[in-house]
Parts: structure tokens; C-alpha cells; sequence
């Protein structure tokens, strides 16, 4: 068995792993750090393929923008647990029927996609590759000539950063003050 081939089944072994363990824990924050694993896992996966700019892609907008913005999401809110005395954060209760059907849906989608890919004739010798990487390309026209766009984004995702920890500093836990 070929290296490539190892960390081919490593990858999607961790991307899929993640993802199940998305759908069966009960805890939300061990449900976001999973997914955070989940999208590292696939982002491997596109390096495999030779798509490296998807990759990068993957990680700065997926890991580095959508996913931390979901943590926070998460850290600020408190849900309160009518089973509880005390206020447990972060903990969502799934009735069993809705584990069902998802474990129905997800089951039947993922034999599709592995018929899919069992069916399909991907080739995997290096030469069909194109091995010019458009990594340094993209990155020399960020800093060069599209410099002023990717810094305002840079701040404007400061601010907005600011401002949501500035608004989660000062609000009221207790609607009684």
C-alpha cells in the first residue's frame, strides 16, 4: 500500500470519524471542535487531489472564519437546562425520533456516495496530475495588486470581532437588574 494511499484513508477515515461524532454527541462544543476536525480532514483531502488553492480556501474561510465564528456563538450563550438547579451551558437535548431520521438520511446519502466513488474511475497515477501549484500566484496578486481589498477585509473582520466581544462584555445575564 502506497503512502499517498494511506493518508488518502487516513484523511477521509478523520473526516468521516468527525462527522459522526458531530451527529452523536450532545455536547455542542465537542460538536464544533469536531467539525473544526472534520474540516482539517477534508482540507487534506484536497491537498491529496492537487488542489491546493481549494485547501487554503477551505481553511481560511471554513476553519478560520465560519467555524470560530460559531465558536463564539456558542461561548456567549448560555441555555438554561430545566432539568438542572443551576444554569448548564451549551447542552442540546435530541429526542430520539429526530436520531432516526438522521441516522436514515445519513445512512442512505452515504451509500450513494460510496456508490458514487466505487463506481467511478478516478485515476490515480501522478503523470494526469498537473503539478504547478497556484498557490504563489494567488498569493503574489494579494500582496501586490489587490493589497487594499484583502487589508480592509482584514479589518473590517477586526472590528466586527471587536464589537461582538464588546456587546458579549456588557450585557445583562439577569433581566431582573
Amino acid at each position: 500500500m502506497s503512502t499517498e494511499l494511506l493518508a488518502f484513508y487516513a484523511f477521509a477515515a478523520l473526516a468521516l470519524g468527525s462527522g459522526l461524532f458531530i451527529l452523536l454527541t450532545r455536547n455542542l462544543m465537542y460538536a464544533a471542535f469536531s467539525l473544526f476536525l472534520a474540516l482539517l480532514g477534508i482540507a487534506a483531502l484536497f491537498v491529496l487531489a492537487g488542489a491546493d488553492f481549494l485547501a487554503v480556501a477551505q481553511l481560511m474561510v471554513y476553519v478560520g472564519g465560519i467555524l470560530v465564528l460559531l465558536i463564539f456563538g456558542i461561548m456567549l450563550t448560555r441555555v438554561p437546562d430545566p432539568e438542572a438547579t443551576s444554569q448548564t451551558p451549551n447542552r442540546v437535548l435530541v429526542g430520539l425520533g429526530r436520531k432516526f431520521w438522521g441516522l436514515t438520511v445519513g445512512l442512505g446519502l452515504f451509500v450513494v456516495l460510496f456508490l458514487v466513488v466505487v463506481q467511478a474511475n478516478f485515476a490515480l497515477d501522478g503523470d494526469t496530475l498537473d503539478s504547478r501549484s497556484t498557490i504563489r500566484t494567488l498569493g503574489v496578486e494579494l500582496m501586490t495588486t489587490h493589497l487594499l481589498p484583502f487589508e480592509i477585509a482584514g479589518i473590517l473582520l477586526l472590528v466586527a470581532l471587536v464589537g461582538a466581544a464588546y456587546l458579549a462584555m456588557h450585557r445583562n445575564p439577569d433581566p431582573t437588574e
